[in-house]
C-alpha cells in the first residue's frame, strides 16, 4: 500500500450526515475510513449515495452531525490551505488567461505575494500546456480547462488533493488522455488524493485501494487493495488479468454483474 511508513493522512469515524436535521434525509451513516499518506483512493457507489458530501466533508465545506472527520490529526470544520480540492466542472474566470487563472486560488488563499511568487512556467510544462498561457477560457478544449483546474489545486502545494469527478463531463478519449496525466502526476509528486468517480475502470486504473458506498444512506461496504504494479502505464495496466479481476469484482459488489 503506498505510503504505509508515512501515517494516516485522512480518518473518518462513524461519520453520520443528515440533511435537513435529525428528521431529514440521511446522506451518510456510519462510516468509518483511514487513508494513508500518499495513497490514491478512489470512491465509487451509486448516484446520490453521499460520495461528493463526503468529499466536501473532507474539504471542510460541509459539516456532519455524529462521529469525526480528520486531516493530520486535525478535525476538519473549515477548509484548509494544505488541501486542493477540483470540482466536477472547471470553475476558471473567463476574464482571466491560463496563468492568471492557475494562480487565482493561491492569490486568495496567501495573498497576492504568493501567487506573483510561483513558479507558472513548471506548472505550465508539467500540465502540458505550454504555449497557451496567455489564452482565455473559452479558446481552450474541455481537456485544456480540466487541465487548468487541476494546475489551480496544484499551485497551492497541497498535501491532499480532493477530486470530484472532474472527468465525468468529458468524452472518452479525452478522460483518458487526463488519466495518463494524473497517474504521471501522482508518480512525480505522491499527493494524498481522494477521486470520486463512477468509472470502475478509472478507480482500478488510478488507485492504491478502492471504497465502495451503498445506497443511500452511504455506508462503506467495500474496500478493495487494487494489487496492479505502479507506475502503470494504462495501454499495459489494461491487458494485466488482475485489472479484469479488479474490474469484474467492484461491478460484483456494485450490483453491475
Amino acid at each position: 500500500m503506498a505510503g504505509s511508513l508515512m501515517g494516516v493522512a485522512i480518518r473518518v469515524e462513524n461519520l453520520t450526515k443528515f440533511y435537513g436535521g435529525p428528521t431529514g434525509t440521511k446522506a451518510l451513516e456510519d462510516v468509518d475510513i483511514a487513508i494513508e499518506d500518499c495513497e490514491f483512493i478512489s470512491i465509487i457507489g451509486p448516484s446520490g449515495c453521499g460520495k461528493s458530501t463526503l468529499l466536501r466533508i473532507l474539504a471542510g465545506l460541509h459539516g456532519f452531525d455524529t462521529g469525526s472527520a480528520a486531516m493530520f490529526d486535525e478535525g476538519v470544520d473549515a477548509p484548509r490551505d494544505d488541501v486542493g480540492v477540483v470540482f466536477q466542472t472547471a470553475n476558471l474566470l473567463p476574464w482571466l488567461t491560463v496563468d492568471k487563472n492557475l494562480t487565482l486560488a493561491l492569490e486568495i488563499r496567501r495573498g497576492k505575494a504568493a501567487a506573483e511568487a510561483a513558479d507558472v512556467g513548471a506548472m505550465v510544462e508539467m500540465l502540458n500546456l505550454k504555449g497557451f498561457e496567455d489564452k482565455y477560457p473559452h479558446e481552450l478544449s474541455g481537456g485544456m480547462k480540466h487541465r487548468v483546474a487541476i494546475g489551480q489545486a496544484l499551485m497551492q502545494n497541497p498535501r491532499v488533493l480532493l477530486m470530484d469527478e472532474p472527468f465525468g463531463a468529458l468524452d472518452a478519449l479525452t478522460r483518458d488522455r487526463l488519466n495518463i496525466e494524473l497517474l504521471r502526476l501522482w508518480q512525480r509528486d505522491r499527493k494524498t488524493v481522494v477521486l470520486i468517480t463512477h468509472s470502475i475502470s478509472e478507480a482500478v486504473l488510478l488507485s492504491d485501494r478502492v471504497l465502495v458506498l451503498s445506497e443511500r444512506p452511504g455506508r462503506l461496504i467495500a474496500d478493495l487493495k487494487i494489487d496492479l504494479p505502479r507506475p502503470r502505464d494504462p495501454s499495459i495496466t489494461r491487458d494485466m488479468p488482475a485489472f479484469g479481476d479488479h474490474v469484474v469484482e467492484l461491478s460484483r459488489i456494485m450490483g453491475v454483474v
